[in-house]
């Protein structure tokens, strides 16, 4: 069966290239889906140009491959740069270009796939944490040394609860255990080890908290590395050890506990020590404690005889008795010196008294003598000195007289 189309009809609906090109375009560029899409392959192939990296994505079984571009701008960011043979994630958009008929993923960000996606998330958060100071050595807190209640946060059904309760039996006869049941695997895990830690805080009675768990593969231990987990221990109130898995890589939990080790059996005897040790030190101390005494005491005696040997020596008691007799000849000599020169210091102070009364003006006056005075009351020395009709006063030894000169004799 054949049609007949008239020329003119097909010429005025037939698409051009780049017409159909542009409705491709928009169709796929413009789908909310296709905007912004997460796609997981195999990098088959990966060219560097001066405009970016342009490389293949495709299904491991070779079904499927999309071409893709990192521009550049977009290289430094990209937390894993494609490698041939490698699995990753790619977030991109898709573009499609005219010229070729093409599309291909514009990527934004690159991410490892599988076990180096969850490496990828376990670095970034434990960065993180560590520029918080969730792990510094400052935050770690000691353990008690004789703790008398501790709590144990692991799963009922997990070997590790009956190697801890083992343990704790029999380095510690009568310790008060607290045990906080937690699922410690699968996604429930993380919540349920976070209300277990709740718990025991709640309770209030125990010093210290055993968060363990047996060994297993890196996939079963992910509840370890998340950050609830994390956080709960770090902000727990008491401190904390861990005791999780067999010859593998520290956890985050690990790294912000007060203490690590590497089974529920360590855990358990780094918790509590063993009484049997505790009373082989005692009887250690004991025993050191008694020497020393001993020791004590004989050096002791020793010094006492040295120091009656010494004094039997010197003499002591004749020695101070002759001390004595000189400090009472040296006082006798103190005062007999000092009485002397008592005595003559009186001798010399009444010879000076008595040049002092001799010398004492009033007493030449008390034998009859007298001292004139001219009015400005210098002394009269000299007839030379008065004249006729002057005032002068007169001192006697008892009161003075006022005269006036009336004749003056040579």
């Amino acid at each position: 069966m054949t049609f007949d189309v008239p020329n003119s009809l097909i010429l005025d609906t037939a698409l051009s290239v780049s017409g159909l090109t542009d409705y491709i375009r928009l169709l796929l560029e413009q789908d909310e889906q296709l905007r912004q899409v997460w796609i997981t392959g195999e990098v088959s192939s990966a060219n560097q140009h001066r405009s970016g990296l342009f490389f293949t994505l495709q299904d491991p079984d070779g079904t499927a491959g999309i071409k893709c571009v990192a521009w550049n701008s977009q290289l430094a960011k990209l937390a894993q740069m494609p490698i041939a043979g490698e699995q990753i994630i790619i977030l991109g958009s898709i573009r499609v270009y005219p010229q070729r008929g093409e599309y291909q993923i514009s990527v934004w960000q690159a991410l490892p796939a599988g076990a180096g996606l969850q490496a990828l998330r376990y670095q970034q958060l434990k960065n993180r944490l560590l520029a918080e100071g969730l792990f510094d050595a400052e935050r770690k807190r000691p353990l008690p040394l004789h703790p008398q209640t501790i709590a144990v946060v692991t799963s009922p059904t997990a070997a590790a609860w009956g190697d801890i309760q083992k343990t704790l039996k029999h380095r510690y006869p009568g310790l008060h255990v607290l045990f906080s049941p937690a699922t410690v695997q699968g996604e429930q895990a993380p919540d349920s080890i976070v209300k277990a830690i709740a718990r025991v805080e709640q309770d209030g009675r125990a010093e210290v908290l055993i968060l363990s768990r047996g060994g297993g593969a890196v996939e079963e231990l992910a509840c370890f590395n998340d950050e609830r987990v994390v956080r709960s221990l770090a902000n727990c109130s008491i401190p904390v050890i861990t005791g999780i898995g067999h010859q593998r890589d520290e956890s985050l939990a690990d790294l912000v506990a007060d203490a690590s080790v590497h089974t529920p059996t360590a855990a358990a005897e780094t918790v509590v020590p063993a009484l049997s040790e505790l009373y082989t030190q005692h009887r250690q101390r004991v025993v050191a404690l008694h020497e020393a005494v001993n020791d004590s005491g004989e050096t002791a005696v020793n010094q006492l005889q040295v120091l009656r040997n010494r004094l039997k020596r010197l003499r002591l008691e004749k020695q101070v008795q002759q001390e004595m007799r000189q400090l009472t000849w040296k006082r006798q000599q103190l005062m007999q010196v000092t009485l002397g020169r008592s005595q003559q210091a009186k001798q010399h102070l009444e010879l000076l008294r008595q040049k002092l009364v001799s010398l004492d003006p009033k007493a030449v006056l008390q034998r009859g003598y007298a001292v004139v005075r001219q009015e400005n009351g210098a002394i009269a020395r000299s007839t030379g000195e008065l004249a006729v009709g002057q005032n002068l006063m007169i001192q006697l030894g008892q009161g003075e007289v006022k005269v006036k000169v009336r004749e003056i004799k040579d």
